[in-house]
């Protein structure tokens, strides 16, 4: 396990995003007289947690459960509705002010084509914002950007080619070396291999434990695939409609998972093995984000649900060592 450093690089305090849902014709006429309210989502629900440097923090939960929108708030691409998120000790606000702090925190997109301009050689993606912001002097501009396509294992006579040139793989590199040619102490990837075929994920993996090692970056990972998860963070963080319900050392959570969720997300990973396995069922479908259930928002869905978990929101409390879970039933569901 990664090595960090005591003080955190980013916090997260109590960050919430709510969209309000844009209405039909009819909703709309309804609204103006009175006979319905304007429907919201809260897809980031009052989440905390913070990252230290050099540690590689893994985000899971299924689609929907506020991964992307997080990370987006944390990159200063989306700001919070409640909350709020600190870098090096100074708030989102006040370090997106300053364009040159702004690129400390860079994001790998999960989609390699729709994230670049393929209007733009790639002299120019990559190039641009080391330019622009002064890292660089523009006659320089070919030679740097050939030295970051050498980092993330492109041929660098690739500087004059357009976009839809590239493969998905080289897609993605081309998006990992524009991320690094800002010179970024926080590096998040928001599914960043989900789109590309399982041969090439592999490559875009190693690739990015490389250049963590070799950089001494601190990275987000988020991502539907545990196995990867296991493999490349030092902690992992379990969203479930828009909450926390779990954090955990990737040993422990895989080990001896504290929250119901959890343990139906650790159930449903292929494993080779000759051991019976015990599956815990788990009924019903994820809740509307529109409408989410009062108390625990999994307790449509959980065996160990009791009175308690229908009204009230369990908090995310310390679950053992170094981890928390947002379950009063935690110690039932770790024996």
């Amino acid at each position: 396990m990664t090595v960090v450093a005591d003080a955190p690089i980013i916090v997260a305090h109590g960050v919430s995003k709510t969209f309000t849902l844009e209405a039909g014709f009819m909703a709309s006429i309804c609204q103006r007289l009175g006979n319905s309210e304007r429907r919201s989502v809260r897809a980031v629900d009052d989440v905390s947690f913070e990252v230290r440097p050099g540690e590689t923090v893994g985000i899971v939960g299924e689609s929907g459960c506020g991964k992307s929108t997080l990370a987006r708030i944390l990159a200063g691409i989306s700001l919070p509705t409640d909350g709020n998120v600190t870098f090096r000790d100074q708030s989102t606000k006040d370090w997106l002010s300053d364009a040159r702090k702004a690129l400390r925190v860079q994001m790998i997109f999960q989609d390699p084509q729709s994230s670049i301009n393929p209007r733009m050689k790639v002299s120019d993606v990559v190039g641009e914002a080391p330019v622009v912001h002064g890292l660089i002097p523009r006659a320089r501009r070919d030679a740097y950007v050939r030295e970051c396509l050498e980092k993330v294992g492109l041929d660098p006579d690739f500087i004059h080619r357009y976009p839809h040139q590239f493969s998905g793989g080289q897609r993605q590199r081309v998006g990992i070396a524009r991320a690094l040619a800002v010179n970024p102490e926080l590096l998040i990837c928001d599914e960043s291999v989900a789109a590309l075929d399982v041969s090439v994920q592999a490559q875009i993996i190693n690739l990015l434990m490389e250049i963590r090692a070799e950089f001494g970056l601190t990275m987000l990972f988020i991502s539907h695939d545990l196995g990867v998860i296991r493999h490349m963070c030092d902690r992992v963080i379990v969203m479930y409609l828009g909450r926390i319900v779990e954090v955990a050392t990737a040993k422990d959570l895989f080990e001896s998972p504290r929250h119901p969720y959890t343990r139906m997300l650790l159930d449903g990973m292929p494993r080779v093995t000759t051991h019976r396995r015990e599956f815990m069922t788990i009924k019903g479908e994820i809740p509307s984000p529109i409408n989410p259930p009062p108390g625990c928002h999994f307790n449509p869905r959980c065996k160990f649900r009791t009175d308690e978990c229908l009204s009230q929101r369990p908090p995310l409390e310390q679950a053992g060592e170094n981890r928390k879970a947002a379950c009063i039933h935690w110690r039932q569901i770790s024996g």
